[in-house]
C-alpha cells in the first residue's frame, strides 16, 4: 500500500507539474503583452523606429490616430508585408482605452509571425488625446 501511495504521489506531482506548463503556455498565448508609455510611443512615432498599429477601425483611423501608425484594418490580411523584415524589430499595438483588448488581435498576429518586441500603448487613442499629444488624420 506504501508503494501504490508513492506511486500516485508522483503521478500527482507530474500532474500538477504538467498543469502548471500547460497554465504558463495558456496565458502567454493569452496576448498579454508589455504596457509602453505614451511619451515612449511619441519618441518611436517621432524617430519612426517601430511600427506602431492602430486597430480602431477605418471609421477612427481615418479621424485620428499616432502619426505614422498604420490601419490594422487595411494591413490585416497582408500583415507580414506590413512589418519589417527584422524579427525584434518594435511593434506597437492600440485600440480606444486602458480597457479595450482589441489591440490583441494585431499584437498576437504579429507575434505568431515571429515577432518578439511587441508591446501595448494601453492608454489607446483617448490616453493619447487626453494627453494632448498630436494625431494625424486620413482620407
Amino acid at each position: 500500500m506504501v508503494g501504490l501511495t508513492l506511486k500516485n504521489s508522483d503521478m500527482m506531482k507530474k500532474f500538477l507539474a504538467l498543469l502548471a506548463t500547460v497554465l504558463v503556455a495558456a496565458s502567454a498565448f493569452a496576448g498579454e503583452f508589455p504596457d509602453i508609455s505614451i511619451a515612449e510611443v511619441k519618441a518611436l512615432s517621432e524617430s519612426k523606429k517601430a511600427t506602431i498599429i492602430d486597430v480602431n477601425g477605418t471609421d477612427s483611423y481615418k479621424k485620428n490616430h499616432v502619426p505614422g501608425a498604420l490601419n490594422f484594418d487595411s494591413i490585416q490580411a497582408n500583415l507580414a508585408k506590413s512589418l519589417p523584415a527584422d524579427k525584434n524589430a518594435e511593434i506597437i499595438a492600440y485600440c480606444g482605452s486602458p480597457k479595450c483588448k482589441a489591440y490583441q488581435e494585431a499584437a498576437n498576429a504579429a507575434h505568431k509571425l515571429g515577432y518578439k518586441n511587441v508591446k501595448h500603448m494601453s492608454a489607446g487613442i483617448s490616453g493619447w488625446v487626453s494627453a494632448g499629444m498630436k494625431t494625424e488624420s486620413a482620407k
